[in-house]
């Protein structure tokens, strides 16, 4: 049987059973008839250790940097040239994949897919730069926003398909003139499968030391996460512990704005492998955001799915798409973004059989809709014509 190929450009991905994000690695290995390479940064961003050439996985080249600054954009500046080299010597792929967050990443993709001449799908993660703009980090006037706008529209006219992981993306995207029918609709997933802890829960409890009630918040600690308002939260509810485990730039800001805050602990990133334990083990997952408009309709966070099919009820701030998540799966409960203390006041409140009942809920509704298999026959169907040749009138 010939197998196609896809050239997958994903900055930020990372192999399996590392932390961080392995969304292309598990898609793409459910995708039957396809190889796929996917080219990322050769830091893990989450970690900071090197990332190794694996089956499938290819790390290239780029530059160190700290914080949010000069360094940051050079950082992204490197990958998009290191992997267009790098993809120029891979064997020709039937079908480039380029996902954002930053557009560079983008860019790489459309150059490889004109000179390699291939399909070429681009996947929105963040709709940059209007993200950058609601977070106050960059100007609506600025040279900086003109210039991303203008890479944003041409990434998109020059996309076969364009990939949204949130359904609120839509409009935004058919508003710089993206047909309807050159968008499709594939978000994060998660099994149930996948999240069977390695030992009872007593003892895992006794292993990360959580005994009273435990949230647990798993996932990036940056600007965008919004975390200052889960640590005012923990301050006013101190029946409940609050552990954060994860990394990012501001983390260590984070953990200084912690301290005398008894009920709060910070852990290292753990592998994607050891998060069912730490799930199993914690009694609510916490999902927190930035007080950005933005997220109420574009985002697909991987954090609320895991905790979905670990079966732990859920505590977000984010209203609209996630909230209407939570809340249709009946797995938790959804506080406006600055009063996340009524949301955990409530799992305090919450019995254990109330836990049980919506953690049960919310990992039968991720089996149901959003299974990563489920995705990846979806990510399938989306691919097959734009190799078939029956796309033609669309490119």
């Amino acid at each position: 049987m010939t197998h196609r190929r896809v050239l997958v450009l994903n900055h930020f991905a990372v192999p399996p059973g590392q932390p961080g994000g392995t969304r292309h690695v598990e898609l793409f290995s459910r995708l039957p008839g396809w190889t796929y390479v996917i080219l990322a940064g050769r830091r893990n961003m989450i970690t900071g250790a090197p990332q190794r050439p694996e089956p499938g996985f290819h790390p290239v080249a780029v530059t160190p940097y700290r914080g949010n600054g000069l360094g940051r954009v050079v950082n992204w500046v490197s990958y998009a040239v290191t992997a267009t080299a790098a993809g120029l010597r891979q064997p020709r792929p039937d079908v480039v994949y380029a996902s954002s967050p930053h557009l560079l990443a983008g860019l790489s993709g459309c150059v490889l897919a004109t000179l390699r001449r291939t399909p070429f799908v681009l996947e929105v993660r963040d709709l940059w730069p209007r993200v950058l703009i609601e977070m106050g980090t960059l100007s609506e006037t600025s040279l900086a926003n003109r210039a991303l706008e203008r890479l944003e529209r041409f990434l998109y006219r020059r996309a076969d398909r364009v990939v949204i992981m949130a359904p609120g993306v839509r409009a935004a995207i058919e508003g710089k003139g993206v047909a309807p029918d050159r968008i499709a609709f594939i978000p994060n997933a998660a099994d149930p499968e996948d999240f069977t802890p390695s030992a009872d829960r007593d003892e895992l409890r006794r292993r990360y030391g959580f005994t009273r009630r435990t949230a647990v918040y798993a996932g990036a600690h940056g600007p965008a996460n919004g975390l200052d308002l889960l640590l005012a939260a923990a301050e006013a509810v101190p029946e409940i512990d609050v552990v954060l485990v994860g990394s990012g730039v501001e983390k260590e800001r984070l953990r200084a704005r912690a301290r005398g805050i008894r009920t709060v602990r910070f852990l290292d990133p753990v592998p994607k492998t050891e998060i069912p334990d730490l799930l199993h083990a914690a009694d609510v997952g916490l999902h927190v955001l930035a007080d950005v408009e933005l997220f109420r309709a574009g985002v697909s966070p991987n954090k609320v799915f895991d905790y979905m099919a670990a079966g732990l009820p859920i505590v977000t701030n984010s209203p609209g798409i996630v909230g209407d998540l939570v809340m249709g799966a009946d797995s938790g409960c959804v506080t406006a973004p600055g009063h996340l203390a009524h949301g955990l006041a409530q799992m305090v409140q919450a019995s254990p059989d109330e836990l049980t009942k919506m953690g049960a809920a919310g990992r039968r509704w991720i089996r149901e809709h959003q299974s990563r298999s489920a995705m990846a026959l979806t990510l399938a169907r989306l691919l097959a014509p734009l190799v078939d040749g029956e796309d033609e009138a669309a490119r």
